[in-house]
């Protein structure tokens, strides 16, 4: 890589929303941190800090001053994104020569990719999840099928003004950051260039996500399997719950659930809640160490982005039975077992595998805590500044004359 190669790479990173609270507040927030790590030079644009960064990163809020801050619910979340952009966009006009990339966040981005093109700056824009018209689509879908209503602020209800500017965004940033293959596909099915997505990934924090050391793959005891996160249609819990109780890990087995559930959600799942095998621990703290007593963990999403719990479980040892539309980094039959959208049949016959044959078991946990390693926040942070790094020169070599 001529220009870029392995010198500093000074990145603007927008970010519209509290940097270091949780879910993608959270993701971004470490991206941070892992950049910082890699050796990129940051001036971040939280909309408001949450939890402090490295001292070589400077930090400008948009939506705070002082100890004032704008509050997203008053001022509303649409408007909150859109007057940080706006702000983004007008400091970017100044910091022309200082910037070698842009990193814009959904929602909160054109007039900063805008902005960026004026000033000839590469820009690009994180996508957490899949294209947003299949996102909205496949969920929707399932949750008339199951008959779950959605309620009208779900983020998966039909919001035709967030799809046009996304789609907006899409189209006019440089390069779309994708963190697996799946998303990328989603992409690719609605006519995107290949070219445009870049793939990166996200991680997982190894202090606070390790195995137990004390692990046996006992047979005496029923297996102990994991559903971690928000439970709603979109995460598959209807599917993971037919499948243990239609196979023989639930005799003696135990299905925890950790996470809220939409409440038309519990109620069609109800029964199956009910089972003796089943344990609804509602929204928990201590996931790490839920992680650490369990033999599996489960997601049989119909749509994600990445799954960070997929390699948190990975780190502590659970292994992974999840869709194909959680991430790559799940291997099947070698850290995890993979199956199709919606496949309970499979997904059944996995629990049951698994239940019968503790060899196999103990076999993917070995690679999971062997793979681990690859996919902390560390080595992802390393990724992404090479991923700038080829976006810078792809963006290069456009302006180059043939």
């Amino acid at each position: 890589m001529s220009n870029f190669g392995r010198s500093k790479v000074r990145v603007l990173y927008s970010f519209p929303h509290k940097l270091g609270a949780d879910r993608i507040c959270y993701t971004a927030w470490q991206q941070v941190n892992g950049l910082a790590a890699a050796g990129a030079e940051i001036l971040a644009f939280p909309g408001v800090l949450q939890r402090p960064v490295p001292r070589d990163v400077k930090v400008q809020q948009t939506l705070a001053f002082g100890k004032v801050r704008v509050s997203y619910k008053i001022l509303g979340t649409m408007c909150a994104l859109a007057l940080h952009d706006y702000i983004v966009a007008r400091r970017l006009e100044k910091l022309q020569g200082e910037i070698d990339i842009v990193h814009t966040w959904p929602d909160a981005a054109l007039e900063t990719i805008k902005a960026a093109r004026r000033l000839g700056i590469p820009t690009v824009l994180e996508r957490p999840n899949a294209h947003t018209a299949y996102a909205y689509e496949s969920v929707q879908k399932e949750a008339k099928r199951i008959g779950v209503p959605l309620p009208p602020n779900n983020e998966y209800a039909d919001k035709p003004d967030v799809l046009r500017r996304e789609e907006a965004e899409y189209q006019m940033t440089d390069f779309l950051l994708c963190p697996s293959d799946f998303t990328i596909k989603t992409f690719l099915d609605r006519g995107y260039d290949r070219e445009k997505l870049l793939k990166h990934q996200y991680g997982f924090d190894h202090e606070a996500f390790y195995p137990d050391p004390s692990w046996q793959p006992n047979t005496s005891r029923g297996l102990t399997m994991l559903f971690a996160g928000d439970a709603a249609v979109r995460k598959g819990l209807h599917f993971a719950l037919e499948a243990w109780l239609a196979s023989g890990a639930h005799n003696n087995g135990t299905f925890m659930i950790a996470g809220r559930i939409l409440p038309a959600y519990a109620e069609k799942l109800s029964s199956m809640l009910a089972h003796p095998s089943v344990k609804v621990l509602g929204h928990r703290h201590d996931v790490p160490e839920l992680m650490r007593k369990s033999d599996l963990f489960v997601l049989p999403s119909i749509e994600e982005g990445f799954g960070l719990v997929c390699v948190e479980a990975l780190g502590s040892g659970a292994v992974p039975l999840v869709s194909e539309a959680c991430t790559d980094i799940c291997v099947h039959m070698r850290n995890s077992l993979v199956h199709a959208i919606g496949d309970v049949r499979t997904l059944t016959e996995q629990i049951s595998m698994l239940h019968q044959d503790r060899r196999l078991l103990a076999r993917l946990r070995t690679s999971c805590v062997q793979d681990a390693p690859q996919y902390t926040w560390s080595a992802a942070g390393e990724k992404l500044l090479d991923v700038y790094r080829q976006a810078c020169e792809k963006y290069s070599s456009r302006l180059i004359p043939a």
